[in-house]
């Protein structure tokens, strides 16, 4: 499975090419599933995200593929807020549920952690939201976890979340429809994956190195 996965996300480029072939513009409603499922369910965080938006852009501007790069953008936009909003739900009702679990007379999660959970992400929570539309694994879990805090849905979760779908979506998206094509990407698309994926768990890295050497 992991194996399948790893070589699915190095040579992407080959295989959405492929099911372009052999599906044409059904593509789209593949593409807007795998957004969907990375974004909207919370045990699935390791589908390809950056990369696939980079490869499905540079496709679209292959006239060939039958690919259109507005269509594209349109539709994984309303994919990854779906898909994000269905996470936040998630938390907010089965974390809930999960949260207010007792073993004899003490519950499994204090009430003071959720306190603190919520009122962290009515602070930060709005730039988490955007900021975490960029990161692998980070950007399926927030949701879930800012529905399990309660953040404020209406002013502060959606509106957010709607921006940073729009922005994650339509940067990787155009990035890859006008660099993708390009000669040289064209001859590196596998090292060009790679390093997007670098790139993209970066943030998380810096984050754990300094956690790690922190004096605290």
């Amino acid at each position: 499975m992991i194996k399948e996965l790893l070589d699915f996300i190095l040579h992407i480029n080959d295989h959405l090419t492929s099911m372009v072939q052999e599906y044409g513009t059904l593509v789209y409603a593949i593409l807007f599933l795998i957004i969907f499922v990375e974004t909207g369910l919370v045990i699935m965080p390791f589908l390809p995200g950056d990369s696939l938006l980079f490869a499905a852009g540079a496709l679209c501007a292959n006239e060939a593929t039958g690919l259109n790069i507005v269509y594209l953008i349109a539709l994984l936009f309303v994919a990854a807020v779906l898909g994000d909003n269905t996470n936040y739900w998630i938390g907010r009702t089965l974390g809930l549920r999960v949260t207010t679990m007792t073993i004899g007379k003490r519950r499994i999660v204090k009430q003071d952690y959720l306190d603190k959970t919520h009122a962290f992400f009515e602070k930060y929570g709005t730039k988490a939201i955007i900021m975490a539309r960029f990161v692998p694994i980070v950007r399926t879990f927030t949701p879930f976890v800012a529905g399990v805090g309660k953040m404020t849905y209406r002013t502060k979760f959606l509106p957010y979340d709607v921006a940073g779908g729009f922005l994650w979506i339509a940067s990787m998206s155009l990035a890859g429809y006008f660099l993708g094509t390009h000669e040289w990407v064209k001859k590196h698309f596998e090292g060009v994956v790679i390093a997007i994926i670098i790139i993209s768990v970066m943030p998380m890295l810096i984050a754990y190195l300094r956690h790690r050497f922190s004096k605290k």
